[in-house]
């Protein structure tokens, strides 16, 4: 299920779906609220319990993180997970008063609990911007942005473009605060920042009353699972099995010492080391995933080329995962612990732990805490599966999934646990996976035969597999740099340099010859505006724009709040956007989604070629047939084949003037409301209507209105 006119889901078929969420199994109590952040290339969904469990939004395999979102069926999500552990825990009697040697909560990966294990209390979405008015012949809500979301609050200057509020209370008695920050401009749209307090509240329940106030917990753990997938086009391309990452690849870095190299695996040094100022150690402690080899197919799947198709574009190039930016040492210390996440490991995505989840499950629980103080697993996925296929390891019939956990802490009344991460998607970007896959598939079709290939470090190869895998696994320092970004944003307390805000009006009305277009200049009052430049896409929206106008300060236009496109052609439909531009040399542009049409713009009826062919229809305009002539509109009056440019005067029989109409958009028609230049809707009568060109040409026509 998705919700955008111009992905596969419309958007009035998307409010009907959001407002009966869900359908629950066991575990699931009440429907929950989903809020979205859909500003930036990396689009995706969140989910009031406090994380993203599997089918918890739609039920498909696959949603969530779609990068990159201009195109459609580009998520990057199965499932997520978010488990709370502690040892030695007696519930409130209200839970039933036993005592567990390991206690978890649990939201997802598949099951979450808002009665007696996470249970919601404020979920918010806040702007930096409220969404622009974008309107497209007169039809307004025509961005995916302004169909779905709804702020709760306007603020200009929150750190962020987009922030989600969610708190959180657990039966455990840690009360969640977590906020998803979203930018909008480039160098910053493919990653969000979450930044999590957990905090010993001994409120366990969704009134304010503290059921436990003097509980300290020992142990503590928050433990996250990620489930990630090629992108879903490419993974409907290939093989079913891949829907649900049968044949992800994952890997960690910045877990292991030089010490705990073994056997054909050496590690340069932690991220600790790297602190430290080891030479070569990783600098990032994150762990991600990528497609990989599998075994059910005759073809090489990583990059999922297209040979459904037959285009060859690769379908999957991203890479996707999360990076570590702060974790508390302990709860009296607030300085950022290197060694956590203090577990990195790989789990099957299927096994006991991932179903049927329960906080009173002694047996279950007990099999999820060895997951959750498993600490770092040896060797990493990757290096497990080599060259071979990543479906075949441990005879897997899912996959596997990330996982990290932080800990152990211990929380007595009132301590918190601060821990902030990131989590980003990149790689080839749409040109490189259509000019990569089409080189692929020419020589995978026979078309070609013993071509030489570009590799990406200068080098030539005649092997295809070998050409197009290389390519793919640049997205890997690709995601790495995007992990980089949201540490330097981080770091410096988010003090990003921010483009100008989005015009806040954004208009596109179709002419006869032309099609116009208008935006208001809200923009201009930022201290660093620059100018405008606004893009164009032809056929769809889900496809590549081309700049056509731009103007300001460096271009050739003064700043403008209008642009006219006399390019377009009869029967082709046509969608825009408009950005605003900083003064600077980078120019930096607004995020696209704020005022991206995804409705069309066409050109009208072409400009009569003779002042004797206008007509004036109905004629007679009859009230009792109102609902044949223009349904929906019951007092339209149509004026056909007019010239492109004329004045149109309406006047009674008497030749009172009761209306004046500038016909100015080029096209061959205009609709008249029946309504005279004082609102009035005109009675019986007889009417005439004289066109007048600039040139001084005129027509004349009568009409006839019965009421």
């Amino acid at each position: 299920m998705r919700h955008s006119v111009h992905k596969p889901m419309t958007s009035v078929v998307w409010m009907a779906v959001l407002a009966v969420l869900l359908a629950f199994s066991t575990g699931r109590v009440l429907a929950q609220a989903v809020l979205q952040l859909k500003i930036g290339t990396l689009q995706s969904w969140y989910f009031e319990p406090g994380c993203e469990p599997e089918e918890a939004f739609l039920k498909i395999q696959q949603t969530g993180l779609e990068w990159p979102a201009l195109y459609a069926n580009q998520d990057h999500q199965a499932a997520k997970a978010l488990w709370i552990g502690t040892t030695n825990f007696t519930d409130h009697p209200q839970y039933g008063g036993l005592t567990y040697e390991n206690k978890v909560v649990h939201c997802g990966p598949r099951v979450w609990d808002t009665q007696r294990e996470t249970i919601p209390i404020a979920f918010k979405l806040y702007g930096r911007y409220d969404h622009p008015s974008v309107l497209v012949d007169g039809l307004s809500q025509v961005t995916e942005l302004i169909n779905t979301e709804a702020l709760d609050g306007v603020d200009a200057d929150l750190i962020a473009d987009r922030v989600i509020h969610n708190v959180v209370n657990t039966s455990i008695g840690v009360t969640m605060t977590r906020r998803i920050y979203a930018w909008g401009q480039k160098e910053h749209d493919t990653y969000f920042i979450y930044d999590y307090v957990f905090k010993n509240t001994g409120n366990i329940d969704a009134d304010p009353e503290i059921e436990m106030p003097g509980k300290t917990l020992t142990d503590v753990w928050f433990f996250y699972q990620y489930r990630y997938v090629g992108a879903r086009e490419g993974t409907d391309w290939a093989i079913n099995s891949a829907r649900w990452g049968i044949n992800q690849t994952l890997k960690n870095l910045g877990e292991f010492k030089a010490s705990d190299s073994e056997g054909p695996y050496i590690y340069p040094g932690d991220y600790e080391d790297y602190l430290n100022g080891v030479a070569g150690a990783d600098s990032m402690r994150c762990t991600y995933a990528w497609m990989g080899r599998h075994s059910g197919l005759q073809y090489d799947v990583i990059g999922s080329p297209d040979i459904t198709h037959k285009t060859g574009r690769l379908g999957t190039p991203g890479f996707v995962g999360s990076i570590t930016l702060h974790a508390d040492k302990s709860a009296s210390d607030k300085t950022d612990n290197p060694r956590q996440p203090a577990t990195t490991t790989w789990q099957q995505s299927d096994d006991p732990p991932t179903r049927a989840n329960s906080a009173f499950d002694r047996e279950q629980m007990r099999l999820e805490w060895q997951w959750i103080t498993r600490g770092h697993r040896k060797p990493r996925h990757y290096e497990q599966v080599g060259s071979g296929y990543p479906d075949k390891l441990e005879g897997t019939p899912g996959g596997f999934s990330n996982c990290i956990g932080y800990g152990p802490y211990t929380l007595a009344p009132g301590d918190s646990i601060h821990i902030v991460m990131a989590e980003g998607v990149n790689g080839l970007n749409r040109q490189m996976c259509e000019d990569i896959g089409k080189q692929w598939y020419d020589e995978y079709s026979g078309k070609v035969s013993s071509a030489t290939y570009n590799l990406p470090d200068g080098s030539t190869t005649t092997n295809k597999d070998e050409f197009k895998n290389a390519w793919v696994m640049t997205g890997e320092d690709s995601l790495l740099k995007v992990f980089s970004k949201a540490r330097q944003n981080f770091s410096s307390g988010y003090s990003l340099v921010t483009p100008p805000p989005p015009p806040d009006l954004f208009e596109v009305n179709s002419g006869g010859d032309r099609i116009f277009l208008s935006w208001s200049n809200s923009a201009e009052s930022a201290t660093n505006f620059g100018g405008y430049r606004v893009y164009r896409a032809i056929a769809k929206p889900d496809t590549t724009y081309e700049m056509i106008f731009e103007c300001g300060e460096g271009t050739a236009n003064p700043v403008v709040n209008n642009f006219e496109d006399t390019t377009p052609i009869r029967q082709v439909s046509y969608y825009y956007y408009v950005v605003s531009v900083d003064d600077s040399p980078q120019k930096q542009e607004s995020s696209l989604f704020w005022t991206q049409t995804i409705e069309p713009a066409r050109l009208k009826r072409q400009a009569g070629a003779s002042l004797e062919d206008i007509r004036v229809v109905p004629n007679p305009f009859i009230a009792r047939n109102k609902e044949l002539q223009y349904p929906g509109e019951p007092d339209k009056i149509a004026f056909l084949d007019i010239p492109g440019q004329c004045t149109i005067r309406i006047y009674t029989e008497r030749g009172d003037l009761i209306k004046t109409i500038e016909h100015t958009d080029g096209s061959g028609d205009h609709a008249w409301n029946s309504n005279t230049d004082y609102g009035q809707v005109v009675v019986s009568g007889i009417y005439i209507a004289v066109f007048e060109t600039p040139d001084g040409q005129r027509a004349i026509r009568k009409f006839v209105v019965i009421r």
